[in-house]
């Protein structure tokens, strides 16, 4: 998932059927029958309500003294969801949303919230999904009131105890690194070092940075690779080149503030678009053209970082610019999201599919949107991929989806340094789950960063993120900390990234300063401490433990 959220329309739609599911509380036709009155089951107790009292909560905020009796059954913080999830309203695109519920993943959520909103007549699957298309449609976007609205029956019956039940495993792996973070609050608590670092690492480089764009073509895999080239006049060979994998539905320059600068201190970098799983393939996907996901991404990303590798080496003997200063066989890897599992696979990760399989045909409504994502592979034949491009020799791996793509052993066929990054309000790919549980199982050395505070988005270039401030916040997205709030955090990425990057060079040890926790600590501010840590403490692996054993 960086699920650039472009895969936003995904997100929107797990989050609105999450408001509905405590839901109580134009061009496309309307149903027959449009629900008039919503019949909430609590517990013995049942309840009917009509949906202009429903409006009228919603418009005003008030109780209608009709439903006062009923509320006072319900706790201050469901009341407070309830009112929440009435206003909610989220603009969508309605061919998209119809794609989305007519896919394995869709029919298996809906499936799950047929236990929620129950049917006598077993048609509960078919009845939500023309509800949510429906009610996507209506003026104001898809909301609470315009699914009632639309769903095909004069009334919704909702099991408001199962409703809460399935709202509160939304997203578990979120609330899971919550919980973490609060059990783990007494070790992360830490003074500023007296630390004086000899120059700031996160200072642009003395040198001019260019771009050169290629467009690629891999005729044997039938794929085209735009990639942009970022590189100076102090480019040398002695230094390794340094290759971008973006997110899912995303683009290119996700990270262009990490590459111009990593540039303007001589290295060359690569920032390439992965075809089957950028951006305009998840718009194509939203207006029904083409899938969202294929199976075989899994294997044709890795492969796009070695064919870019490539043709790099071609570059390096040709290019009148470039000739003689293009280090291939020592070569770095930045991976972010969904690139942090292709990032993953290049360093010798082995994809374990066995598992992956039969978890992704049980129930998904507690999924993140990466734990989603990764469900994809169970499409693809083999049980096991080995991947690993030996010309990389370092990867740096920025909130990744690990957590069922690699098995049980898998990441323990790295073969290289890795440094991995997890930022502890991450909705999409939580941190405790895609990161954390998982950094044991890499082999040494290898580091682990994590932003106290941060969430998905906010290492991202600020120029991708511009669409954040007007999203709401909801279970599985909205809240990120982007622009300016998250510059502390992209600053730290400066210095961590040049320092790796370093450790290929003769200014290893100049730069290995950078890659320590005193550092990690002197660059942390009062809103997002930052720490750094080469294996977990004991007393930290517990808890980690702990929350392992309870979410198999």
């Amino acid at each position: 998932m960086s699920i650039r959220l472009n895969f936003r329309w995904f997100s929107s739609v797990a989050s609105v059927v999450g408001a509905i599911t405590i839901g109580t509380f134009s061009s496309v036709t309307s149903p027959a029958k449009a629900a008039e009155t919503v019949v909430v089951r609590k517990g013995i107790l049942q309840s009917s309500i009509s949906v202009a009292d429903l409006r009228e909560l919603a418009k005003t905020g008030k109780v209608p003294d009709r439903l006062q009796a009923y509320a006072n059954l319900l706790s201050d913080a469901q009341r407070s969801q309830i009112y929440g999830a009435l206003r909610a309203k989220i603009p969508l695109n309605v061919v998209g949303l119809s794609n989305l519920l007519n896919t394995g993943i869709g029919t298996a959520i809906l499936t799950d919230l047929t236990t929620v909103i129950p049917r006598r007549d077993g048609a509960g699957v078919e009845a939500l999904r023309s509800a949510l298309v429906l009610g996507a449609n209506a003026p104001e976007g898809l909301s609470v009131l315009s699914f009632i609205e639309s769903y095909p029956s004069s009334r919704v019956v909702v099991d408001l105890d199962r409703a809460f039940a399935v709202l509160g495993n939304l997203n578990a792996g979120f609330w899971q690194t919550q919980r973490f973070m609060a059990a783990i609050a007494p070790q992360l608590a830490a003074t500023k070092p007296a630390f004086n670092p000899p120059f700031d690492p996160t200072q642009p480089g003395p040198n001019s940075v260019r771009v050169l764009k290629l467009d690629l073509n891999d005729s044997a895999r039938n794929r085209r690779i735009p990639v942009d080239v970022y590189w100076s006049r102090a480019a040398t060979a002695d230094k390794p080149t340094i290759v971008f994998s973006h997110g899912l539905g995303s683009v290119r320059t996700d990270l262009r503030y990490l590459a111009e600068h990593l540039a303007s201190y001589g290295y060359v970098v690569a920032a390439l678009e992965h075809p089957g799983s950028n951006e305009t393939n998840t718009n194509a996907a939203i207006a029904g053209k083409s899938r969202l996901l294929a199976p075989q991404e899994f294997l044709d990303r890795p492969k796009d970082i070695s064919f870019v590798l490539d043709e790099l080496a071609k570059l390096n003997k040709t290019d009148d610019n470039l000739q003689g200063k293009i280090a291939i066989d020592r070569s770095m890897i930045i991976g972010y999201s969904f690139g942090g599992a292709t990032a993953l696979s290049v360093a010798g990760a082995e994809l374990q599919l066995t598992k992956l399989k039969q978890r992704c045909q049980g129930d998904l409504i507690g999924f993140s949107l990466g734990e989603g994502i990764q469900c994809a592979a169970a499409g693809l034949p083999a049980e096991r991929y080995q991947l690993r491009d030996v010309r990389i020799k370092r990867a740096i791996v920025m909130n990744p989806t690990t957590s069922l793509l690699f098995g049980e052993t898998g990441l323990s066929a790295i073969q290289i340094p890795t440094l991995i990054v997890a930022s502890s309000a991450d909705k999409t790919t939580p941190a405790l789950v895609e990161q954390i549980a998982s950094f044991p199982k890499i082999p040494s050395p290898k580091w682990l960063v994590g932003f106290v505070g941060g969430t998905h988005l906010s290492v991202k270039d600020p120029s991708t993120t511009l669409d954040q401030v007007s999203r709401p916040s909801t279970v599985i997205t909205g809240d990120e900390l982007v622009g300016d709030q998250a510059a502390s955090i992209r600053n730290y990425i400066k210095a961590i990234s040049l320092a790796m990057a370093a450790q290929l060079t003769d200014e290893a040890e100049k730069y290995a300063i950078f890659l320590t926790p005193e550092y990690a600590q002197f660059a942390s501010t009062n809103a997002i401490p930052v720490r750094l840590i080469t294996e977990i403490p004991p007393e930290t692996n517990a808890v980690v433990q702990t929350f392992i054993q309870g979410n198999k």
